[in-house]
């Protein structure tokens, strides 16, 4: 009777890259040859042999884009055999390059006694990725592996100056001799502020405030006032314009003048 057949891999690995070549072969030990060997993925048919002997079928397949990876068996029939018999499965996995991992941190100043972070991540390339952290050339983390798309995250204690040094990461996946390096990141020391910078922003708020309030007191109060004080000078100019007129009248200054003598004659 006609045995299920058993796909192995014969060259190449399951994880694949693009325009990458992976060869299969297809046997069944028992069963009267002619067979005929069949090769599907995902249920449908890529290529057929025929084998007028027990020797395995071989399949080459060429991964030329996502469609070609996944889910591959084969299938035997032989003359006196109805149906045919399916082998086990092998899963293709399509693996992509890792982008230049990009190293970055909430903060760019620290100053000694802080703590701080620094994060990791590629936006390209196939899970998992795995990140290590440097400063200068000295590793500074155990390695860090990501399942999904996430960044690593290390946090660091500002000890002392020689932390404020140059930090890098690297990047790499089960893609062969792609191991990507970031770009570098310095952390930079934050000014202490002295004592007397609060009480300087809070004489100058004072000023503003004041500066503020004059200029709203001008349309309101000083300008109405000072339209008083012209209206009252306004007013004592015609006061004494009148008198001045009244003055300069014909009886008025004989009666001055009379009035004047008068006074001469009690003097004397």
């Amino acid at each position: 009777m006609l045995s299920n057949p058993k796909l192995l891999l014969v060259q190449g690995t399951l994880n694949v890259v693009m325009k990458q070549n992976v060869t299969l072969s297809c046997l069944s030990q028992a069963g009267s040859p002619p067979f005929r060997y069949t090769l599907f993925k995902h249920n449908q048919q890529v290529s057929a042999v025929n084998r007028s002997d027990l020797t395995s079928a071989l399949f080459t397949v060429t991964i030329s884009s996502a469609s070609d990876v996944g889910e591959y068996k084969c299938k035997a029939e032989c003359n006196n055999s109805s149906g045919g018999k399916y082998s086990n499965s092998l899963n293709f996995t399509l693996i992509e390059p890792i982008s230049k991992p990009v190293l970055s941190s909430p903060t760019s100043q620290a100053k000694k006694g802080q703590n701080v972070t620094l994060s990791c991540f590629s936006e390209n390339g196939s899970l998992p990725i795995t990140y290590l952290f440097f400063k200068g050339k000295q590793n500074i983390s155990p390695q860090k592996t990501v399942q999904k798309k996430e960044a690593a995250v290390i946090f660091l204690f500002i000890d002392s100056l020689s932390d404020f040094g140059t930090y890098k990461c690297k990047a790499n996946n089960s893609f062969p001799n792609n191991t990507k390096y970031s770009n570098s990141f310095n952390f930079t020391l934050a000014e202490e502020r002295s004592h007397s910078q609060p009480l300087l922003i809070s004489l100058g708020l004072i000023l503003l405030l004041l500066i503020i309030g004059f200029a709203l007191a001008i349309p309101f109060f000083i300008i109405p006032l000072y339209k008083a004080m012209n209206a009252e000078e306004s007013e004592n100019e015609v006061i004494y314009s009148e008198i001045g007129k009244f003055l300069s009248l014909p009886a008025v200054r004989q009666v001055s003048s009379a009035t004047a003598r008068s006074l001469e004659g009690d003097t004397y």
